[in-house]
Parts: C-alpha cells; structure tokens; sequence
C-alpha cells in the first residue's frame, strides 16, 4: 500500500487522486502503520481502489515457457448439480410467466411489498411452482439451498416502488438531505423496484460511483452509510423465513 501510494504522490494532477491527496501522504509516514486497525486499513482501501487505475504499469520481463502437452480421448463427464444453459434459462422463463400471471397471489404479494415470509409462506410457494410446471423439486431445492426461494422469487418480480419507499422512512427521519443525497436514494429505490434486492457491496460500484469514487461513503457520513445498509439487510431479510 505504501508502493501504491507513494506512485499515486505522482498524480495529483488528476481530481480524483488530488481529492485523496491527505490519506496519500499519510500513508507513507511511520506514524499511520503504528497501531493501525482492520477498520483503518479496510477504509484506506475503499478510498484507493479507484484511483490505482491511473498508475502507469511497470514494465515486467517476458517469461517463455517451452513443453509439451498430450491429449487424451475425449469423455463426456456429467457434473452432478450443474444444469446446462438452455435449462437454466428454461426454469427461468416459466418461473418468470407463472410470477407474472399469479403476482396477487398471497406470497408473492408479501414478496413485492416487502412483508416478512414465514416457512409456511415458502413451502407454499414452492408447491405451487411445481404443481404450476413453473419448476421441479430438483430445481427448486438447488434454488433454495442457494439464495433461498424468497430471494430467488424477489429479484424475478422486484419491490413494489412505495414499499421500497416506506422501507426509508426511518432513515429519513429527522434528516435533511442535500441534493445529491436524495438523488442518490432515488437510484436505491428504483434498483430496489428493478431487482428486488441490493447487496452492500454494490454502494460501492457502478452506477453509485457516478456519485463518487468512494461510492455511499463520499455521499453520506459513515454513520449514516450504516443506517442505509441496516435498512437494505432487513429488506432482505424480510424475504427470508
């Protein structure tokens, strides 16, 4: 980190880097290496990753490699688990058509409106897909012991926009938010409404690094990036059991 930075000392000509100029040069010192936390260090690099792209690449020396290789004959090998492209998107398209012929459906309507699932509402939901041809069991226990059939169900139909909405009201509470803040939770709730589910890690990637290279963090404070994230976990897990 010490190498990356002392090269990013040699472009402060870019905006981006100018703007991390302080951290830089600290970074270099003897003092910020003494006691240094995971939480310090974790910070410098969400602050860094974005800027390590204007580093010129160093030149590295060639490496040939000289052997030889042999084939044998070939053998088909059936990969227990694994489906083929055309079946995945097969499930896909007949859970995608049940969902939308059936979206007032009790569950999925909790599903669309962020209302917590209990086991019951999922073991119904998942006999219905198979009664309905929309999957098999085999597809759908492999669909659950992933991210779960509530989750799965949830990015297929997406959050109700107002639910998405009112899922903020607590955050909000008692803030006056500037400009690019709101605009900020406006793309949120509409990615919400899209996909039905938003991972943390994804504050910190595009499209919300048009906002900032530090994605959430350089639009709100970090106890309020906490608070944002407490809301985007509940979400999820309001479509979990």
């Amino acid at each position: 980190m010490r190498e990356i930075a002392s090269a990013l000392n040699e472009k402060t000509a870019i905006p981006m880097v100018r703007a991390e100029l302080e951290l830089i040069i600290e970074l270099q010192t003897d003092e910020y290496w003494q006691d240094i936390t995971t939480v310090m260090l974790e910070d410098a690099r969400k602050r860094l990753r974005s800027l390590v792209k204007f580093i010129d690449k160093t030149k590295r020396p060639r490496i040939y490699t000289d052997f030889a290789d042999s084939m044998g004959d070939e053998t088909e090998i059936a990969l227990p688990g694994f489906d083929s492209v055309h079946d995945v998107e097969r499930f896909l398209d007949k859970t995608q058509q049940f969902l939308r012929a059936h979206e007032n459906d009790p569950v999925i309507h909790k599903l669309r409106f962020n209302e917590r699932l209990t086991k019951q509402d999922l073991d119904a939901l998942e006999k219905m897909l198979v009664e309905a041809g929309a999957g098999t069991h085999d597809e759908l226990k492999k669909v659950r012991d992933g991210s779960g059939l509530g989750l799965f169900v949830r990015s297929l139909v997406g959050l109700d926009r107002e639910a998405a909405k009112r899922a903020f009201d607590g955050f909000l509470s008692g803030k006056t938010l500037a400009a690019n803040q709101i605009q900020f939770l406006n793309l949120v709730i509409g990615s919400l409404s899209q996909s039905g589910l938003i991972q943390p890690a994804q504050l910190y990637e595009s499209p919300f690094t048009e906002f900032s290279p530090r994605g959430v963090e350089g639009v709100f404070p970090l106890d309020q990036v906490s608070q944002l994230i407490g809301v985007l976990d509940e979400i999820r897990a309001r479509a979990l059991a």
